[in-house]
């Protein structure tokens, strides 16, 4: 038997509603109701009408802000791994929200680490604070660690066809300092593809600092050269002497 939240009526989606969702977990800032209406042919009364609908479906629950809190001077985000009783974890979840620093709280279905606890700290001993308060409302905390950065893409098969899906990154490897080197496949309708290495640069699409090190296309590998065509499909291993920064891939097929 499912839950009370699991079995609520669900809500059917049109296709409509998914690119409303699409660009909303794109950007909700800047998505702008007749954007969508004219991509749908539909009047920007009917989307401002569907996005009032999701929300009322509790489909559509809130425009969060992306906070950066690490780049915050004297600011750390904590992720604490907890096991709550389950037939407590929804209240449990619910304390947890609203002890001072915690800035999310995520529900897992299993039985044990069942709680992820985002938080928000100044010092070792304000996060010593917190896990006390976690512990203290009957929590078990199994782990914890230091979140370097998180990343979010909207959902694929809700966006339009010919919407850049994003390059499928396969290996990542840190070097000393803050190089590293990325091996990726740029995707379709790429901002850099049919350009060549040295245009890319030119353009600024391509940072100096990074240098692309292998281009894999079909199964053979090319030596890249600056006026090598950088084309949908090809494997990239891309190094950077300074480290990638969240958007650093964008023009490869990113959101």
């Amino acid at each position: 038997m499912r839950d009370g939240r699991t079995a609520r009526m669900e809500h059917r989606l049109d296709e409509i509603d998914k690119r409303i969702l699409y660009y909303l977990a794109a950007d909700a800032r800047n998505t702008a109701a007749p954007e969508i209406a004219e991509e749908m042919e539909v009047t920007p009364a009917t989307i401002r009408n569907r996005i009032r609908q999701l929300e009322e479906a509790g489909v559509l629950r809130g425009y969060l802000a992306d906070i950066d809190y690490k780049s915050i001077e004297g600011h750390v985000t904590y992720e604490f791994r907890c096991t709550a009783p389950i037939p407590d974890r929804d209240p449990l979840a619910q304390a947890a929200l609203g002890v001072s620093g915690v800035v999310s709280v995520r529900e897992l279905m299993a039985g044990t680490t069942n709680l992820t606890v985002t938080a928000v700290g100044t010092d070792t001993d304000d996060i010593g604070r917190i896990a006390a308060a976690l512990s203290d409302l009957g929590l078990t905390i199994e782990d914890e660690s230091v979140i370097d950065d998180q990343y979010y893409r909207p959902y694929d098969p809700f966006g339009p066809e010919d919407a850049p899906k994003g390059p499928s990154l396969t290996d990542f490897m840190g070097l000393a300092g803050e190089a590293a080197v990325v091996e990726f496949t740029v995707s379709e309708g790429a901002e850099i593809a049919g350009s060549t290495i040295e245009d890319a640069v030119a353009d600024g699409l391509l940072a100096e600092e990074m240098l692309v090190v292998g281009i894999e296309r079909d199964g053979e590998v090319l030596t890249p050269k600056g006026e090598t065509v950088l084309e949908a499909g090809d494997v990239v291993s891309l190094f950077s002497k300074t480290g990638l920064e969240r958007d650093a891939l964008t023009v490869f097929g990113t959101q």
